[in-house]
């Protein structure tokens, strides 16, 4: 029995991650890893560090996973996890 999720994106993920992939290497290895983890199992936060945002509506990601500097929302649709956002967090965003 397969319990995997279905990843997919939106148009507007693709264009950011391109974005992002310009500038900063490395990221379709970081890609790949998260790929992986939400195919197994996009709710756990124990294992990975995945939120569910408060008061965010469905379709405008409700979940958040943070994989080093990089950060990715996205939501689940019964079996399906839709890749919504991703994002690259300053250096010197807390000093």
């Amino acid at each position: 029995m397969n319990d995997q999720f279905l990843v997919t994106t939106t148009s507007g993920f693709d264009r950011e991650l391109k974005k992002l992939a310009a500038k900063h290497s490395g990221i379709a290895e970081v890609f790949g890893s998260l790929i992986e983890i939400l195919k197994t199992n996009p709710y756990n936060g124990r294992q990975h560090p995945i939120r569910k945002l408060e008061g965010v509506a469905a379709g405008e990601g409700q979940y958040r996973i943070r994989i080093g500097r990089l950060r990715f929302r996205y939501d689940v649709e019964g079996h399906t996890v839709v890749l919504k956002a991703c994002s690259l967090r300053r250096e010197d965003s807390y000093r």
